[in-house]
């Protein structure tokens, strides 16, 4: 099955996050298909960048998105 998810890239007490679709049997930091933004908590506010055309063509593909990720496509 495949997943719309955050993989955290960034330091240690500096969390950074792409937004990617990946393989939901994969880790978190592993292997991707295809990244579809970024996110960034630790400005004000934080920012959320997005291809929005990508994001709808992934859900219509059949790609869900987890919790948070849902949360932010609507934020964005």
């Amino acid at each position: 099955m495949v997943k719309i998810r955050l993989q955290r890239v960034g330091k240690k007490k500096e969390p950074f996050y792409h937004i990617v679709v990946a393989d939901s049997r994969s880790p978190r930091d592993g292997k991707i298909i295809e990244q579809l933004g970024t996110y960034n908590p630790m400005t004000e506010p934080s920012t959320i960048v997005l291809n929005k055309e990508k994001v709808e063509q992934w859900i219509k593909n059949g790609a869900k998105p987890t919790d948070t990720v849902k949360a932010l496509i609507e934020k964005a």
